[in-house]
């Protein structure tokens, strides 16, 4: 394949991006270093470039780099047939388009120095300083003769690691494998589709979340000409045989332009034609293929309140196709992006999609990271006050969200392979959503999560022993799939011992869920041990009511309970009604047989029988002072709940989990949505109830636990 072939960008230098000239640069650079008095002609136009962008920009340090990079790489030349000098010029010129500031620009020029010559990483760090130091370092390859053929990954472990430190490293990363994707066609068919594999697994995605759009969507259209020729080629005619397709777009820019000037708003409305890979998306999209398919309308305004006025007109006096309307002003993508979209209908049911947004939010929209300048500066200079402040992931551009989630996983997946595989599944998830914290916060997470993914997010390992969750105040299942704007609360259990069943895999989503929830099942081999741990391996509960000893001194579960009354001699029963449990305040009543029945003081059964005329006895526990003898304690819950799948089997597992056994259990049908279950426990500690209680409340769905206050029917 032709270097030509391979080069869809042509149509987009049209568009105002200039290409150097290698055959002139690689004769300028033949000659050698000039005198210090002037700016090299070599790099020209990358001086152009920049000063473009920033006016004021000391241009010494960059032909100081220049000279370094040219005696450097002086004899290499590149398969092309090129001076390779060439090369880093053009991934500087690239960068300098972009707006990048003057110290990504030297690393960019020395950016193949340490991989490729002598020129050492201390020389560096001596003539340019650390940050430059630490920019080269951070794109330089691992050499194969020390990995083999881990050096790929392992590369990009450490590109990843040094751009969570500094984002500037990927955008000279990106900026390189363009120019080389650019060239890429002197090189065998084979290794051609190598390198754009990977280019479309890791690099793409990676620009799409530095928010660097216009080196994406070139990116793009060079892997579908390479790894999808025929597909290339038909949507290459397809553009040629409407070469008169923005004469629908002019109709309807116009009437844009009309109608903003009627309205006194000052706006820019240009035709943005689609590149190559978004024409056949719209393709397989919609089918057959109109005018207005072939490009967008993009306005562009002076403040963010007529991004707002722009659309209200538009609203107005054209046709909009409201499904297609999305505020990302008001809610940013993760990746710096804001606009308004929306569409309108034409004349003939033409349908244009509209970008409204500031000059600035365009500026961002293209170069993302790359706008920031130097996002680390702290001296209050222009380039640090590029990013406004903002809300969410965008107050830190040096580490949006979706970075650190990839660094903290990756320190998990020790073996290259699986970090590989995983980094490339990570980035394949081409969205991501936004849940809020009940606590204020917010977790970013990619779009399909779920809550066992926002757990792992929130609590790290911890959330092993999640039990639940609350999304937008309602109970939900770790299952469950996380939307856009969702407030999100995690129930987790108390027990340290908790862990995650294998069923929550088949849930994760996100990479670092899922490397913590395989290596806690690796390392249990013999089953989860949390609050959903099911099969042959759970404990069991005692469902079935047990027979009480009738008469005697009070009695659990068959073993002695000491309950002193003033009536020497009289059998004791402890009440099933409320079941007293030391150290609750008790009293005593006389039944039929002699039998003293003891009643909590605030039991209903109590008011009842002293309205009869009935003579209350005294009675106490021998031991009030000891709650930890080795007597069981029986006693009477009821759980009121919301019903839900599985609620019952997490509630006998909190249960059981608190060394409590079910005497007996009933469940009433539901009302409106809500269960009451009564329960008679036998504990093996009294002081244990509490902590028994709370267990029971923090299972999801559950909203109240209370003593029972009236006779308990056995289930």
């Amino acid at each position: 394949m032709s270097a030509e072939a391979t080069n869809p960008g042509v149509p987009l230098r049209k568009r105002g991006r200039p290409r150097i000239d290698l055959r002139r640069l690689g004769r300028v650079a033949l000659l050698g270093p000039v005198s210090r008095d002037r700016l090299p002609d070599a790099i020209g136009h990358v001086a152009e470039a920049h000063r473009a962008h920033h006016p004021d920009a000391d241009l010494s340090v960059l032909s100081k780099a220049y000279v370094l990079a040219e005696s450097s790489h002086r004899g290499q030349m590149r398969k092309s047939g090129e001076p390779y000098i060439t090369h880093p010029l053009a991934v500087t010129l690239i960068l300098a388009e972009l707006g990048a500031e003057t110290t990504t620009l030297t690393a960019s020029l020395l950016h193949d120095t340490v991989e490729d010559t002598d020129v050492t990483l201390d020389q560096v760090r001596e003539e340019f300083g650390d940050e430059v130091c630490y920019l080269v370092d951070g794109v330089t390859k691992l050499e194969k003769v020390d990995y083999g053929a881990a050096a790929e990954p392992e590369t990009f472990r450490k590109m990843l690691v040094a751009t969570g430190n500094d984002v500037r490293v990927m955008s000279i990363k990106l900026a390189d494998r363009l120019h080389n994707m650019r060239t890429l066609g002197v090189m065998r068919p084979e290794k051609q589709a190598r390198i754009a594999k990977v280019t479309r697994d890791v690099l793409i995605p990676l620009a799409e979340r530095l928010g660097v759009q216009a080196l994406k969507t070139e990116l793009e259209d060079l892997v579908f000409a390479i790894l999808h020729p025929e597909e290339y080629e038909s949507t290459r005619a397809l553009i040629s045989a409407w070469e008169n397709a923005q004469d629908a777009l002019t109709d309807i820019a116009d009437r844009v332009r009309a109608t903003l000037r009627e309205a006194g708003i000052s706006a820019e409305v240009l035709i943005r034609p689609r590149h190559f890979v978004s024409v056949h998306r719209v393709r397989i999209k919609r089918g057959e293929m109109r005018g207005t398919d072939f490009g967008r309308l993009l306005v562009l305004v002076g403040e963010d309140a007529d991004c707002y006025a722009v659309l209200g007109e538009l609203h107005t006096c054209l046709t909009p196709v409201i499904s297609e309307f999305k505020d990302f002003i008001a809610a940013p993508k993760f990746n710096l992006y804001q606009s308004l979209h929306t569409a309108v209908v034409g004349d003939e049911g033409a349908v244009a999609e509209v970008l409204i947004r500031t000059h600035r939010m365009h500026k961002f929209a293209e170069a993302g990271v790359v706008a920031l300048g130097n996002p680390y500066a702290q001296d209050g200079s222009a380039a640090a006050n590029q990013a406004e402040p903002a809300d969410g992931e965008r107050a830190d551009p040096t580490r949006p969200g979706w970075l650190s989630r990839l660094l903290d996983w990756q320190e998990s997946a020790t073996d290259s392979d699986t970090f590989w595989a995983t980094l490339r599944a990570d980035l394949a998830q081409d969205r991501e959503i936004t849940v809020f914290r009940t606590d204020g916060g917010t977790l970013g997470l990619p779009a399909g999560a779920s809550c066992v993914d926002a757990a792992y997010a929130q609590h790290g390992d911890e959330a092993h022993g999640c039990i639940g969750a609350r999304v937008n105040g309602r109970l939900a299942t770790l299952s469950t799939p996380l939307n856009d704007g969702d407030t999100v609360q995690l129930l987790l259990a108390q027990d340290a011992s908790s862990g995650p069943s294998p069923e929550w895999l088949d849930h994760a989503r996100t990479p670092a869920a899922r490397i913590a929830i395989s290596a806690w099942l690796d390392a249990h081999p013999a089953g989860a041990q949390g609050p959903h741990r099911s099969g042959p391996d759970a404990p069991r509960v005692q469902t079935q009511p047990s027979e009480e000893p009738p008469g005697g001194r009070g009695r659990t579960g068959g073993r002695l309970l000491s309950v002193a009354v003033e009536t020497p001699g009289a059998p004791v029963r402890l009440a099933r009604c409320c079941t007293p449990v030391p150290p609750d305040r008790i009293l005593g009543f006389t039944v039929r047989g002699g039998t003293v029945t003891v009643h909590r003081e605030e039991c209903p059964a109590v008011a009842r029988m002293r309205g009869a005329g009935r003579t209350a006895v005294a009675a106490r526990w021998n031991d009030p002072g000891d709650l930890s003898g080795s007597a069981d304690y029986r006693v009477t819950l009821v759980a009121e709940s919301f019903g839900r799948p599985r609620l019952l089997a997490d509630l006998t597992e909190a249960i059981a989990t608190a060394d409590a056994a079910i005497v007996s259990a009933n469940v009433e049908p539901p009302s409106e949505q809500r269960v009451r279950h009564t329960y008679t426990l036998q504990l093996p500690d009294a002081a244990g109830l509490p902590g028994l209680m709370r267990a029971m409340r923090d299972v999801p769905g559950v909203y109240d636990v209370s003593r029972a206050q009236q006779a308990a029917s056995a289930g």
